[in-house]
């Protein structure tokens, strides 16, 4: 995006501060709207992309805002309430999710494209071995050798 765009937008977005400042959406659509107004008023013409910048800097989640949703009416998903979970491979997907998910985040729902079925391996619990650290006397005379090897290769080089 250039300089003089930029510019463009700054001043957009004065304009609309000037005619909207004092109200507070709650709804993604209505600011959509006013700003669409305003935006053609100006002659500017936002991209999808700069709309996008624009709700990203001046818009911030609210538990009591209206649900964004896209285009059909459908609910948009918020990538950054995103979750994963480990089904047990004998159980049923959907009554793990109404028995564990649900009862605390009830308008959750799976996304089946991101459903992967497999296994999960931890190597660490099959195949780890705990070693105790060696004693602390033992540590220090390994660093008072090297300690030492260095003195005597420095010693060398200054010679």
């Amino acid at each position: 995006m250039g300089r003089c765009r930029q510019q463009e937008i700054r001043a957009l977005l004065a304009d609309f501060a000037e005619m909207h400042g004092s109200k507070l959406y709650k709804d993604r659509k209505a600011f959509l709207i006013d700003l669409r107004e305003v935006d053609r008023a100006a002659g500017v013409r936002l991209t999808a992309p700069e709309i996008k910048a624009v709700l990203g800097a001046l818009g911030e989640r609210d538990k009591m805002a209206e649900i964004c949703r896209d285009r059909d009416g459908n609910p948009e998903p918020d990538p950054e309430l995103r979750d994963t979970e480990s089904v047990p491979l004998q159980e049923s997907i959907e009554a793990y999710f109404k028995r564990e998910v649900l009862p605390h985040v009830p308008d959750a729902w799976i996304d089946e494209t991101k459903t992967k079925i497999g296994y999960e391996i931890p190597l660490n619990s099959h195949f780890y071995r705990y070693e105790p650290p060696r004693p602390l006397d033992v540590i220090e005379a390994d660093i008072k050798k090297l300690e030492d090897q260095i003195v005597t290769l420095l010693g060398e080089v200054t010679a």
